[in-house]
């Protein structure tokens, strides 16, 4: 027998598709997808007291949109140029959820804020100006691991194992000294108490097995600054704006740093100048080139290899320290 087609069935076979069809467009899958975004200017994001944007030319951050895929963005990668598809356990760290991350990205932000304010302000010739690293900050407990109920967010690390540490190079090297399964010494400051306690470490979830407590940390800096330097960037989170937010302080300073190009600017400012490191360089890129800049500064190494890449006749200029930037630019033609 021969089932007969009506147009019954075949009305409801469309309805069940369109609603597959729907459900993949509206609901989100577990991945994530990174998104290009157009340079944006810096300067209607910085105030400082007498501060003159530039006529001609100017600073531009880049940032990518970072969202749940929906599932025919997981099915179908192609559908937008330039992204890229990742799964939550290369987004989130292990036990942290996107709440948490939002939060953490957020703090990055304003701390990159103060550090370019202050590189800028010290390039700019001012004595007066505080900069140091005095420890390491815990800004968050991995669920499920031995800093658990030892350690809390907002904890300055001080010292471990009595050797003093003044930031995040001091807490890696003091803890390349242990092995898996030893126990640490660490010195906190919390609020006003000074606190010892000792964690026995762990494996790092992810090769090379390195002994771990399980917390995510962050230099703990003392800045001051002589005058008040305001920088509003949003929601956008991430300290990878670092180095456009302390090259736009400096023009506003009086110092021309663009010199009349438009220049978009990505790395993560340290409070010695050096520029570290980011992600989503190939949104980045694109972002960059959609803003029609005449040049895109980034990290030098594996960063500025990368965007080479993508930069599609956007030249790429790589930079280890703020000063070489100042440098790249006066010497930009």
């Amino acid at each position: 027998m021969r089932r007969v087609v009506t147009a019954n069935r075949l009305f409801v076979l469309g309805l069940v598709l369109l609603a597959v069809v729907l459900a993949s467009i509206v609901y989100p899958s577990d991945d994530y997808i990174f998104l290009p975004d157009p340079a944006h200017p810096v300067a209607p994001l910085v105030t400082v007291p007498g501060g003159k944007d530039p006529t001609h030319g100017g600073i531009y951050y880049v940032d990518v949109v970072v969202r749940r895929a929906k599932l025919l963005e997981k099915l179908f990668g192609g559908l937008h140029e330039g992204a890229d598809l990742y799964p939550a356990s290369a987004i989130n760290p292990p036990g942290v959820d996107d709440a948490q991350r939002r939060r953490i990205d957020l703090e990055d932000m304003q701390n990159s804020q103060q550090v370019a304010a202050a590189v800028a302000l010290k390039a700019a010739g001012r004595k007066d100006v505080v900069l140091r690293s005095v420890g390491a900050k815990v800004t968050q407990i991995v669920s499920g691991e031995p800093a658990v109920g030892k350690l809390q967010p907002d904890d300055v690390i001080t010292a471990i194992d009595g050797t003093p540490v003044k930031g995040l190079h001091d807490v890696f090297v003091a803890m390349g000294k242990h092995k898996v399964g030893s126990t640490v010494a660490f010195t906190v400051r919390r609020e006003k108490k000074t606190l010892v306690t000792r964690i026995k470490t762990v494996a790092s979830p992810t090769p090379p097995r390195h002994p771990v407590v399980g917390i995510v940390i962050e230099d703990a800096l003392d800045i001051h600054l002589p005058i008040q330097v305001r920088i509003d960037a949003g929601g956008v989170g991430g300290p990878s704006a670092g180095l456009a937010f302390a090259l736009e302080v400096l023009e506003e300073l009086g110092k021309d740093v663009v010199h009349g190009h438009k220049i978009a600017a990505t790395g993560e400012i340290h409070p010695d100048g050096s520029i570290g490191p980011i992600g989503g360089i190939k949104q980045k890129t694109a972002g960059a080139r959609k803003a029609h800049v005449d040049a895109f500064l980034v990290p030098a190494g594996e960063n500025a290899r990368d965007a080479r890449k993508y930069a599609h006749g956007l030249r790429i200029i790589p930079v280890e320290t703020f000063p070489q930037a100042l440098r790249a630019l006066a010497t930009l033609r």
